[in-house]
């Protein structure tokens, strides 16, 4: 997989095989409105590195029990 945890590596964070990118930063940064290339030039990533990280907090999600509150 291309997402590691390592407790030496950025406090245990989730991040991209190696380098030192969070997948919270890149999930954020999709979620702000930066577009897949932006994303790639910025964080020198590649597109599969991006489709590992959503696929990560998918399985996160998955695993989860979510409750979904009404206002």
């Amino acid at each position: 997989m291309a997402i590691v945890v390592n407790d030496k590596i950025m406090h245990g964070e989730p991040i991209i095989k190696g380098t030192r990118v969070p997948v919270k930063i890149v999930l954020g940064s999709l979620a702000g409105g930066m577009t897949y290339d932006e994303v790639i030039e910025e964080y020198e990533v590649t597109f599969q590195d991006i489709l590992a990280c959503l696929e990560f907090a998918a399985k996160q999600i998955a695993e989860e029990e979510i409750h979904i509150l009404s206002e």
